[in-house]
């Protein structure tokens, strides 16, 4: 699985240990470190994904991801000194797909990595694997695209894997457990208020009014489940 990483941060030490790491795994890679570089090489060349540390001059991670969400949806894991709950879900909330705080060890930074890239890739679609219809909802899990009422949604790497666990078992209540199990392949130090942000954020893009869901539904007490919201427009 070789791709390219952009590695954006402004610790030159820990930034030629990423390298080295991404060298060793077969990846290629560049490193910049400044958050308006990593702006400018996203643009000029998509990566396979994009390593971000948040304190960067210039431009901080956290603005970088904001700009680069709506333009793309490059895989982000988003490195930090801080960490608190309301960072880690401030970053999510931004599109960010995975949070590592400092310090971290590297190898669990390439394990991190090679998920990231995996569902990026859609290494466990099969060719054959149909288009899931949920009422105006069209999620293709081989080109990893997403259409309500023909009209493309940009989604992040696990806003996508959610959805598509979703749509293959439409009507079926999911814990967050479950679906941290379904989209995450390991477990994490993440609580599973993760969930929590990226059903939110899907919530803005496919539901008429985001706060009255008519797709994706909360059961309370339990977690969600996907229906057929054309139902109740």
């Amino acid at each position: 699985m070789n791709a390219y990483v952009l590695v954006a941060e402004d610790d030159v030490k820990q930034a030629e240990v990423i390298r080295r790491y991404l060298e060793r795994e077969g990846h290629s890679s560049l490193v910049v470190h400044d958050g308006r570089a990593a702006i400018d090489e996203v643009r000029r060349r998509r990566p396979d994904l994009l390593v971000l540390d948040v304190m960067m001059p210039l431009v901080d991670g956290l603005d970088v991801c904001r700009v680069l969400r709506r333009e793309c949806d490059v895989p982000v894991l988003m490195l930090t000194a801080r960490s608190t709950e309301e960072d880690l879900l401030l970053g999510l909330d931004l599109g960010a797909d995975d949070y590592m705080t400092k310090p971290y060890s590297p190898r669990e930074l390439m394990a991190r990595i090679r998920t990231l890239l995996r569902r990026a890739r859609g290494a466990t679609a099969a060719p054959d694997d149909p288009v899931l219809r949920i009422g105006a909802l069209a999620i293709d899990p081989v080109r990893r695209t997403v259409e309500l009422d023909g009209r493309q949604v940009v989604c992040t790497p696990g806003e996508f894997e959610i959805l598509a666990a979703m749509a293959a078992e439409p009507e079926r209540v999911f814990t967050r457990r479950q679906l941290l199990a379904l989209t995450r392949g390991f477990d994490r130090y993440i609580t599973e208020r993760t969930i929590d942000v990226h059903v939110l954020n899907l919530r803005k893009k496919i539901e008429a009014v985001p706060r009255r869901p008519a797709y994706l539904q909360t059961v309370y007490g339990v977690g969600y489940k996907l229906m057929d919201g054309s139902r109740g427009r």
